[in-house]
């Protein structure tokens, strides 16, 4: 079965970074796109980059230029980097994958910006 599993989150002080990483199972990872997505109390969950198996990539505009999505196809596991992290990026993140007619979604991984 379809697992995705975040780890790396964290607390860390305005301008500080962090890494997350998804490692995926139960599917063939190099042949989907991939999704990060946060999320905070009272707020729908938004879509913060994706990444297509051709390593297209997007990201949300207020993380452009701060956020880099990569991908390791041989160890099954996408990452996001996290640089210049401001207050409002303080979210439960998650990551996603659409196989088939579901989307799957990992338990998240918290991430808290605060001085």
């Amino acid at each position: 079965q379809v697992q995705l599993v975040e780890s790396g989150g964290g607390s860390v002080q305005p301008g500080g970074s962090l890494r997350l990483s998804c490692a995926a199972s139960g599917f063939r990872f190099s042949r989907y796109d991939m999704r990060w997505y946060r999320q905070t109390p009272g707020k729908e969950r938004e879509m913060v980059a994706d990444i297509s198996t051709g390593l297209d990539t997007r990201y949300l505009d207020s993380v452009k230029g701060r956020f880099t999505i990569s991908r390791d196809n041989a160890k099954d596991t996408m990452y996001l980097q996290m640089n210049k992290l401001r207050p409002e990026d303080t979210a439960i993140y998650y990551c996603s994958v659409i196989w088939g007619i579901r989307q799957y979604w990992g338990q998240g991984t918290q991430v808290t910006v605060s001085s």
